[in-house]
């Protein structure tokens, strides 16, 4: 029978007629394409801090759900580090549901609009989706979708504060305002614990603030997932440094009865090499400050930071691509990458590098700088480079770059700034002399419960405890060590 309606209709059972259909549309599912998501004008988003990508529209949100193929065993799961039900809140945009995909979101996830725009899908939920591990096609844009719902729930002013507990009035404390601890501290209020997030800078956030530019991850976007955990009673104190301003016996004279440290990364590193510490040579981590959390861009701010014609940043990770694309923002006639390994060795997202390319970046990959010179004043003018060539992988499965003799050259520059790493955050360590760390200068915690090794009441995640994290894998250990905080708690009260 050539017409398919009447061939169904045809003396076969309904099992048989409910496979035939279940195959047809998982045909025409595999045969979508994925949709791509907008982006602006590369020329114009270059002089300024708009979004770059702008998000998905109603339709395309749908067209992109209907391409989830139902799987029985929904391997994109097994990618995400905090655990949500990506198949539910698919098929919920699948029906028009958004709402109801927020909400699925936001089970497992306080943060889904962050998450949606700056977490590596392609390496996580995506890399395990159907699509990439069986066919080899591109994946269900699982991210694009998450960004999609939790948009469409902020724009709709019905933003669903999730459910806590009966207050039990334990405090705890939570170290840190990053990724991290925002994830503690949201599962921690909805077991009902006092939850009080001491952050040492003057806006919440920790790196989704200082450290994403708002090209990436716009500033209200962050503001409105932190205020649902204000809603959900977590209270929040800024300009607090623990260890510092107040000791952790201090804060256990209060009342606290626990800590979560989520004090992130925030020493960095440097490549110890001739004129480094000369005038307009930054640190990542500075520069990146500076201009997201100071306003230092603006020369009418009390703290103008130097960004001139010439800029180039050393490393290939996700924020030096951040700091170049800022410095083209700022005005950079010359934005230059400059990377010791080729581009297929380069840690940042694909998606990072594309965009630098198209907003005219400049990548000198296989180059090393030597050392650096300065004018008269001290002011950075020049750098001595090496090029580069690749040899065998070394112990991080990167090929090992190795110096080519006599190729140094004179490169001119204004301004550098450094992306090599960055090392844990030393005060919390510092403050207490018996926590167990590594010779990296990192926490030792339980994997299961990420509870100290040595201090019972202390746990810890993020990056003091891995030494760089992406935002989603510290979320996954504020929320591990927040229900191992959650069962420390209620089996102490259980002993007295």
């Amino acid at each position: 029978m050539e017409n398919i309606a009447e061939y169904l209709k045809a003396e076969r059972s309904q099992e048989w007629r409910d496979e035939v259909r279940k195959s047809m549309k998982t045909k025409l599912r595999l045969e979508k394409v994925r949709v791509q998501m907008s982006e602006e004008d590369p020329n114009v988003r270059n002089t300024n801090n708009i979004e770059v990508n702008t998000g998905l529209s109603v339709e395309e949100a749908v067209l992109e759900a209907q391409r989830c193929i139902d799987c029985p065993t929904p391997t994109c799961m097994t990618g995400c580090p905090v655990g949500i039900n990506i198949p539910k809140f698919v098929k919920k945009i699948e029906t028009e549901d958004f709402l109801g995909a927020a909400a699925v979101l936001k089970d497992t996830n306080g943060l889904p609009a962050v998450c949606g725009r700056v977490c590596p899908q392609e390496k996580q939920c995506e890399a395990q989706c159907f699509y990439t591990i069986k066919l080899g096609k591109p994946a269900v844009a699982i991210g694009h979708l998450e960004r999609f719902a939790a948009d469409f729930e902020q724009k709709s002013g019905q933003i669903a504060i999730p459910e806590v507990a009966k207050s039990n009035k334990i405090k705890l404390g939570v170290v840190g305002s990053g990724p991290a601890g925002l994830a503690a501290s949201g599962d921690l209020a909805k077991f009902g614990y006092d939850v009080t997030v001491f952050e040492a800078l003057h806006e919440i956030g920790g790196v989704l603030k200082y450290g994403i530019p708002e090209f990436r991850l716009p500033n209200d976007v962050v503001d409105v997932e932190i205020e649902s955990l204000k809603q959900m009673g977590v209270k929040f104190r800024t300009n607090f440094i623990v260890g510092k301003t107040a000791s952790f016996e201090d804060l256990k004279e209060d009342g606290f009865k626990a800590f979560f440290v989520g004090s992130g990364a925030g020493l960095p590193r440097f490549m110890n090499i001739p004129g480094e510490n000369y005038n307009g040579i930054f640190s990542s981590n500075e520069y990146l400050t500076r201009v997201n959390l100071m306003n230092a861009a603006n020369p009418e701010y009390d703290t103008p930071v130097h960004s001139g014609k010439l800029v180039a940043v050393i490393g290939g990770g996700n924020t030096a691509m951040d700091s170049v694309r800022t410095a083209k923002r700022l005005g950079a006639d010359r934005s230059m990458i400059i990377y010791r390994r080729s581009e297929a060795e380069m840690p940042a997202r694909l998606e990072e590098v594309k965009h630098a390319k198209e907003e005219g970046i400049e990548f000198m990959n296989l180059h090393n700088p030597l050392e650096y010179y300065a004018d008269d004043k001290g002011m950075v003018k020049s750098m001595k480079v090496q090029k580069m060539e690749l040899g065998e992988p070394d112990s991080s499965g990167r090929r090992r770059p190795i110096a080519i003799e006599g190729s140094e050259f004179i490169l001119e520059v204004d301004t550098v700034v450094v992306s090599v790493g960055v090392s844990p955050n030393p005060i919390v360590p510092a403050a207490l002399p018996k926590l167990e760390i590594t010779d990296w200068g990192t926490i030792v915690v339980d994997k299961d419960t990420m509870q100290s090794t040595t201090i019972p009441e202390i746990f810890a995640g993020g990056d003091i405890v891995r030494g760089g994290a992406t935002v989603i894998l510290a979320m996954g250990d504020g929320r591990k060590a927040a229900a191992g905080m959650h069962k420390y708690i209620q089996e102490k009260i259980k002993a007295n």
